[in-house]
């Protein structure tokens, strides 16, 4: 009977081996974890309470928020479904899409080479890109018809990263489905977007630019002598400790990666092949473009990774990647004379949205706090002040902010200091 029983032990331990183990598992939200980090548990419990409501009602698949306060972790939690036709749980460490969010990425490549004093952010982007020469401004004369000229100058990397250049948001006509269909190389693609004439003078204007971010990866392929997605990952990402973020992703994470979302009568449904990066279950296979305004993948802890070295000033656990100087230089407002900014209260830094007035969804963060967003609902942001990071991952199309701002409110009135 001894020997029985020791074999059955034996078996199930052995079967407990084979079942699949969370890379990550999140830490219980107890008042005793976070009291020391002068963040209320209570209110930091209903986070995910809340946002289960909205899985509840239709309006999100799943959610995985993270929170952090003097560089200690405070929540991390998912909620719904990584892929709610198949009931597959949303997990702590599923991959996401986080589109737009990739730009500041960018800026940091950007700045490290300007550090090398390989760049200055004052720079013609024609010095680096000879296909920028003669570019021309459109404009619309008082009779009506469209007419191009010469700008006031010619537009810079500081422009660029400011999205002040003047170049359009938008794909050009000969190419209006490179970011669903990912067919063309940064080289060739920048190229094409090098040809289209500008919308208004340098820094007359603000308007959001994706084409702009992406010149700003190729000019970091020239000057570096690697592609983007290598530069980024063996400067960047990998030297972060950022494991599961890529933008063309290995066979072995996909997986772990969420289903993007989109309404379709009243009900959530699977996007697909039409959406920014084109059909998501296709995890972008046969893919050239590393499209620097909108490729990365990541989840929760890798992306806090990344605003915990920004919060510290450009360093994490005793490596630095960028100077003080550099950091402050890209979260200061750049923008001031301009209308600029997605939301009430924001300005423009150096590829970072800012927030200047305490207005709207971002009434509890502190002036000061930079951030940005994605495309399918994701959001970033850091509160130098308060010491905060904040990470909040969707995935839905047709972007709906409420459960993004539910989130930023209630980690905001959980702060009791």
């Amino acid at each position: 009977m001894k020997r029985l029983s020791a074999a059955v032990a034996l078996l199930l331990l052995s079967a407990a081996s084979l079942l699949p183990q969370a890379a990550h598992k999140a830490p219980a939200s107890r008042s005793s974890a976070v009291t020391g980090l002068g963040l209320d548990g209570e209110k930091l419990r209903q986070i995910p309470v809340r946002l289960k409501a909205f899985v509840e009602q239709g309006e999100i698949a799943g959610a995985v928020v993270l929170a952090a306060r003097r560089g200690e972790l405070a929540l991390w939690e998912a909620v719904g479904y990584q892929d709610l036709e198949a009931r597959k749980p949303m997990q702590p460490d599923t991959i996401f899409q986080i589109m737009s969010m990739t730009k500041p990425f960018v800026g940091v490549g950007i700045m490290m080479l300007a550090e090398e004093g390989k760049l200055t952010l004052n720079d013609p982007v024609e010095k680096h890109l000879p296909e920028f020469r003669g570019q021309m401004v459109a404009e619309t004369a008082p009779d009506g018809a469209r007419r191009l000229r010469k700008p006031s100058r010619p537009i810079t990397i500081r422009d660029l990263m400011t999205h002040t250049s003047g170049m359009s948001g938008t794909p050009p006509a000969s190419a209006p489905d490179i970011l669903q269909r990912l067919h063309l190389r940064l080289a060739d693609a920048v190229l094409l977007y090098s040809q289209q004439p500008l919308e208004f003078d340098p820094n007359t204007q603000w308007r959001y630019s994706n084409m702009g971010i992406a010149v700003l990866g190729r000019i970091i392929e020239v000057i570096s002598g690697q592609p983007f997605e290598r530069f980024l990952a063996e400067r960047i990402l990998n030297p972060l400790g950022m494991k599961d973020s890529f933008i063309f992703p290995p066979a072995d994470k996909t997986s772990r990666i969420a289903a993007v979302y989109r309404k379709r009568d009243g009900k959530l449904v699977k996007a697909g092949s039409e959406i920014l990066g084109g059909d998501p279950l296709q995890f972008r296979r046969g893919a050239v473009y590393s499209m620097p305004e909108a490729g990365l993948y990541s989840t929760a802890a890798d992306l806090r990774r990344f605003y915990q070295m920004m919060l510290n000033g450009g360093i994490l656990e005793g490596r630095r990647y960028l100077s003080r100087a550099s950091v402050e230089l890209m979260t200061a407002v750049h923008t001031g004379h301009l209308t600029s900014g997605h939301n009430p209260g924001t300005a423009f830094g150096l590829t970072w949205e800012v927030v200047k007035d305490i207005t709207g969804a971002y009434a509890l963060l502190s002036p000061g706090t930079f951030k940005h967003g994605g495309a399918f609902g994701t959001h970033g942001w850091v509160d130098p002040k308060k010491e905060i990071v904040g990470v909040f991952l969707i995935q839905r199309a047709d972007d709906d902010r409420r459960p993004r701002d539910v989130f930023m409110q209630m980690l905001g009135a959980a702060v009791m200091d």
